[in-house]
């Protein structure tokens, strides 16, 4: 099945997401004193963190790994029945779902992290547009119309 345009804008949204939490994710765990990228601890003292190991964690698997398995996916297009079981949206392909995951956990991580840090850094405002973008694209009549297709047509093969 032909992928529309707004899909490989999605899959693009999704593979610069998982390079940037890949990259910051990875700095900020092995590096928790915040120096690979220049982040001062002073950041931290506002919220329960001494260092940046569990954010740079968070970063790591679900803004880094979890898209990088997503964009993968995306691409592949499979039946993995493991994924499906995590899609409360039935009648659409796990991957229509996890995008929208996608996009509201980069969006509840800006607004987390402007509560706790404070807000006003340019790359709260990339990652906060980013997340946006990626529901926008996924909600996308194109996109959602090419995953219902494909949900339904892996379901008529199972049978």
């Amino acid at each position: 099945m032909k992928k529309p345009l707004l899909l490989h804008l999605l899959i693009f949204l999704v593979f610069f997401q998982a390079l940037s939490g890949l990259a910051g994710g990875f700095a900020l765990t092995f590096s928790p004193n915040g120096d690979a990228i220049q982040m001062p601890l002073s950041m931290l003292e506002n919220t329960p963190f001494n260092n940046f190991v569990i954010p740079g964690l968070f970063l790591l698997i679900f803004l880094g790994l979890f898209p990088s398995l997503l964009c993968y996916a995306m691409l592949k297009e499979p039946n993995w029945n493991w994924a499906n079981k995590l899609n409360v949206y039935k009648k659409h392909h796990f991957l229509w779902a996890y995008a929208l995951y996608l996009g509201f956990t980069l969006i509840l991580w800006i607004n987390i992290q402007i509560f706790m840090i404070g807000g006003g850094h340019i790359l709260q405002f990339i990652y906060g547009i980013l997340g946006i973008l990626i529901m926008i694209v996924a909600l996308s009549p194109q996109v959602m119309d090419h995953y219902e297709k494909l949900a339904a047509n892996l379901f008529k093969n199972v049978k």
